[in-house]
Order: structure tokens, then sequence, then C-alpha cells
């Protein structure tokens, strides 16, 4: 819960600092943001959910 938390948090980041560089329009943005809602609903959610989790997994192992 706490990464999937501070994944949307990043990612509503980026996509307000987009916004306002006039990276990405208004539009867009919210039908990614629909889309993902959408998804979440679908019967991918547990796989995806699953390798996000393994690639945090991953990251958390690399020893730098």
């Amino acid at each position: 819960m706490a990464i999937s938390l501070s994944v949307v948090l990043l990612l509503a980041i980026i996509m307000v600092v987009l916004i306002r560089g006039k990276s990405l329009k208004v539009g867009p943005a919210i039908i990614a943001a629909l889309f993902g809602f959408f998804l979440a609903s679908t019967g991918m959610a547990p796989s995806i959910n699953k390798f996000l989790d393994s690639l945090a997994d991953t990251i958390n192992q690399i020893n730098l």
C-alpha cells in the first residue's frame, strides 16, 4: 500500500509539472488518469501490482 501511494503521488507531481510546463495538455492528462482508473478495475490489476511490487523489491536490493 505504501508503495502504491508513493507511486501515485510521484506520478501526480510529474503530471502537474508537465501540465504547468505546457508539455502535457489538460485533456490528455485527464484521459490518462481515466485510463488508469479503468485499468485498475480490470483483471489485469493484480498482475500489474505484482509486477510493480517485484520491481520495487529488485530496486530495493540494489546496493550502491
